[in-house]
């Protein structure tokens, strides 16, 4: 089926993103948001089929304690693999493609979400040089898209884990 090929999300991937990731409301918003230049929607793609996406969000962010202590980092957000997928390092390359892009645009430090239930992100994460941060837990938002278009804000708790990024 050949490797994995991560590049960023054009409007034309759309259909092909909702037939293997589903959330169309999410792509749709996501591809919306990189076209005003606030993120970068990257996707992985496998012998032509999308199995893997990632958003880096690149606007202020919305929780105010990182706002306040990671002024102008970028958020890597929405990171997913499909269930099919996992545990062959798409994951990884994922986040390390996003890690490229931002390095390229001159950020120095990358932060990251992740619920306090998900220790297999955690472990990622951390074996992916990631720490956690010392300012404690963060309460978030959940965006969740229905189909129709109609958001959901459901309160999420997350851990904070960040990364010095280097060439």
């Amino acid at each position: 089926m050949g490797k994995v090929v991560i590049r960023q999300a054009v409007d034309g991937d759309l259909p092909a993103m909702v037939r293997a990731l589903g959330q169309k409301e999410y792509f749709g918003d996501r591809l919306n948001m990189q076209d005003g230049g606030h993120g970068l929607l990257l996707v992985a793609w496998k012998g032509g089929v999308a199995v893997g996406d990632v958003y880096v969000w690149l606007g202020a962010a919305e929780e105010p304690e990182l706002r306040a202590h990671l002024p102008d980092v970028a958020l890597i957000t929405h990171l997913e693999v499909v269930a099919g997928r996992r545990g062959e390092g798409i994951g990884t390359e994922l986040l390390r493609a996003a890690e490229r892009r931002l390095w390229d645009l001159g950020h120095k430090q990358v932060a990251l979400g992740v619920g306090l239930d998900n220790r297999d992100a955690q472990r990622l994460y951390a074996r992916l040089g990631y720490t956690e941060w010392p300012h404690g837990q963060v309460s978030t938002t959940e965006v969740v898209y229905h189909p129709g278009g109609e958001r959901e804000l459901r309160p999420e708790i997350c851990r904070i884990m960040v990364r010095s990024l280097d060439p």
